[in-house]
């Protein structure tokens, strides 16, 4: 089980997200307000707080949201679950659809850092069940379906 440590959103594409405390989940769309919701396979993102405090320790300076995540969960390894593993906080449940992504090497941690961990160690997911997520919330994983 997993706890939520922020919740993030951005208005528009391209620039880091905010902390936004509370998220309402609207199912097969993503995050109300969020730039990236939408009928698509990437609705929302997760990262894991672990990585992050890891790369914080190398001397990246970011925020929760700074790599475009929605999700900054502690106690999960997200990238270790198979494609198809469902998660449940609350009454949201999220079925994760992809791990990784390619990185654009323009973004300002790759810039600072030379790394960026998101292409690596982000998750995304869709929205099978919406409802709301709050930091402190518990995230528990649901199954873990190896396709």
């Amino acid at each position: 089980m997993g706890k939520v440590i922020a919740v993030c959103t951005s208005e528009i594409k391209g620039v880091q997200k905010k902390n936004i405390h509370e998220g309402h989940f609207i199912e097969d769309f993503g995050i109300e307000g969020d730039a990236h919701a939408g009928k698509w396979h990437r609705q929302v993102s997760l990262l894991s707080y672990d990585r992050i405090q890891e790369f914080r320790a190398r001397g990246a300076q970011v925020e929760d949201g700074a790599f475009g995540e929605n999700l900054v969960v502690e106690g999960i390894d997200f990238k270790t679950l198979p494609i198809g593993t469902k998660f449940r906080c609350n009454d949201v449940v999220l079925e994760l659809t992809q791990i990784g992504k390619e990185c654009h090497h323009g973004c300002a941690i790759f810039q600072a850092m030379g790394d960026c961990i998101m292409p690596r160690e982000g998750v995304f997911t869709r929205v099978l069940h919406g409802g709301t997520i709050r930091e402190g919330d518990n995230l528990e994983i649901m199954e873990e379906d190896a396709k």
